[in-house]
């Protein structure tokens, strides 16, 4: 696996070696060891999956603490721009996002560790996206940020998604209080 560190501290971007021929192809999503080599003991306790039509916005999404959420993100199905927004009140980063495509075709990974409000809108039809989380979810610690706040600016490449009614009423940047 090649592990790259992006410009907001401990989140990762994963890029496995896929091993492919004429009968598929074969990698490993997720190493314990490859990541105890980072610094990263990790224990993940919960995997989810879910299934998309092109279009649809989900997020920005968190658990604060003590239900905070480490995520290990991918699709294998499909694609998608996945964002990671910082919402460590002490990180030089605050406020600020990272995206990538993710998609069955590149395979990347990232791991998105607490602290950050993480959402994906889709790209293509039917894609599946999977996330192994390192807490349970805890319907009273989950919180939501307004995917098009104007204070964020994020570049999300769409012009019109389609976002639930829980997630249309998630609150502005401006209005938030980090427990992080």
């Amino acid at each position: 696996m090649e592990i790259i560190k992006t410009p907001l501290e401990g989140l990762l971007v994963i890029n496995p070696r896929v091993f492919g021929d004429d009968r598929g192809y074969f990698f490993e999503s997720w190493s314990k060891q490859s990541f105890a080599k980072v610094g990263l003991d990790l224990d993940f306790v919960q995997d989810n999956q879910s299934l998309s039509s092109k279009g649809v916005l989900r997020g920005l999404h968190f658990q604060s603490p003590p239900y905070a959420q480490g995520k290990l993100v991918r699709v294998i199905k499909g694609a998608v721009l996945d964002v990671a927004l910082d919402i460590r009140k002490d990180s030089p980063t605050y406020g600020q996002y990272f995206s990538v495509e993710l998609s069955e075709e590149n395979k990347t990974i990232v791991w998105i560790p607490p602290g950050f409000a993480h959402g994906f809108v889709t790209i293509e039809d039917n894609t599946i996206f999977t996330y192994k989380c390192t807490e349970v979810y805890n319907k009273e610690s989950e919180g939501a940020l307004l995917w098009n706040d104007k204070d964020l600016n994020i570049n999300w490449e769409v012009n019109d998604p389609l976002v639930s009614e829980k997630d249309l009423g998630a609150g502005t940047f401006k209005g938030f209080v980090s427990k992080f």
